[in-house]
């Protein structure tokens, strides 16, 4: 008797030898490519093309830092699944990254600019932290070139660009208001170019890892939103997959941090969680080898994949207002009572069945009452 088991494409056994050859365990690299091609939304026929792609090619990337923590690239050095080692060893041809290099001055930049020219049109940019831009590009310069000039060169002789973190693809912190560098994203400093964000703070190692393995499996960068994000990641809103959702259903809310509500896992929307205007595939994928995520630990998403979050979706603990093509305020106010079924009607069938049962109750009582 066959199982679904059977059915699933097996990854070819010369791909899983020379993996094995390299220090991978073959374990490990079936788990990667599967996950891989899941978190992309592929079926799993596609499992020997991911495989092949991410074995057969080890792109030259090109990684630079402009105004920003370096959070995106810590996240992805405690990368799992692989781990970051086999990332950078074994998958990818690291050419130029600020943070793990042991070169620097004169010989970092010369490093970067040779890589640039040898793999001109070939290589992976990714970019991390935002491009000031007042002061005449003065406010950060690498090698006595402006970071305008220098994003603009290396995504100009790019094969695709990869904005991570929040910075890189809007701004981010640098450019809250009142945005004394004059920050900007990437795609605001090369309009038109094959530019893909991953915004968070920071970054998602997992959906960075999936881009990449996209472009090396299709020649190409994911189908993306109109924010230029991966639809693969930032298709859905975080409320839509979020595991306090049925307690939002219910109309079970924390109305304060560590009050019983709060402790039995209720939900954070009374305390400001963004998640219902945030797109981005936190609950799913998480952080931390996977293990957690914000919400998770008992605090309120603040939509930091968001254009703008730190001036529109702060401050951080005010309950959202009415979200437009949404009605959260109304239906968190009257979930579970009965007074608005059409509202209700947006968050499920579940919620409609309960404000009729609730709105026969009342008849009923009603009636009783009369007589």
């Amino acid at each position: 008797m066959k199982t679904d088991l059977d059915a699933t494409p097996q990854i070819p056994e010369e791909i899983l030898q020379r993996v094995e050859a390299r220090g991978i365990s073959r374990r490990d690299f079936i788990k990667f490519c599967t996950a891989t091609t899941a978190a992309l939304a592929l079926p799993i026929t596609m499992l020997p093309q991911v495989a092949r792609a991410v074995e057969d090619k080890r792109p030259p990337v090109i990684w630079v830092e402009y105004q920003s923590c370096s959070g995106d690239s810590e996240a992805f050095l405690r990368a799992n699944q692989p781990t970051a080692a086999e990332i950078i060893l074994d998958l990818l041809s690291i050419e130029y990254a600020d943070v793990i290099m042991a070169a620097a001055g004169h010989q970092a930049e010369k490093s970067k600019h040779d890589a640039m020219e040898k793999y001109k049109g070939q290589y992976i940019l990714i970019v991390e932290g935002s491009i000031p831009t007042g002061a005449d590009g003065g406010y950060c310069t690498i090698g006595g070139q402006s970071a305008v000039e220098d994003c603009k060169k290396l995504v100009q002789n790019a094969a695709a660009t990869i904005a991570v973190g929040s910075c890189a693809t809007f701004g981010g912190i640098p450019a809250a208001a009142p945005n004394p560098t004059n920050a900007k994203s990437v795609s605001e400093i090369v309009p038109g170019a094959a530019i893909v964000n991953l915004p968070g703070c920071p970054v998602n190692a997992a959906n960075l890892t999936a881009t990449i393995v996209h472009f090396l499996t299709f020649g190409k960068l994911p189908a993306v939103d109109r924010l230029g994000r991966p639809k693969f990641a930032y298709g859905k809103r975080i409320h839509d997959n979020c595991e306090r959702r049925s307690h939002f259903d219910a109309g079970q809310y924390a109305e304060s941090f560590g009050d019983p509500g709060h402790r039995q896992g209720h939900c954070l929307y009374k305390l400001g969680c963004k998640g219902p205007e945030t797109f981005h595939n936190c609950p799913t994928v998480r952080y931390n080898e996977g293990v957690s995520w914000p919400i998770m630990a008992g605090h309120g998403c603040i939509g930091c994949s968001e254009p703008g979050f730190w001036d529109t979706m702060s401050p951080f603990y005010r309950r959202l207002p009415k979200v437009p093509g949404f009605g959260i305020e109304d239906t968190a106010d009257k979930i579970g009572i009965g007074l608005a079924a059409a509202t209700a009607v947006a968050f499920g069938i579940h919620g409609v069945a309960s404000c009729f049962r609730k709105g026969d109750a009342m008849e009923e009582d009603k009636v009783v009452k009369e007589d």
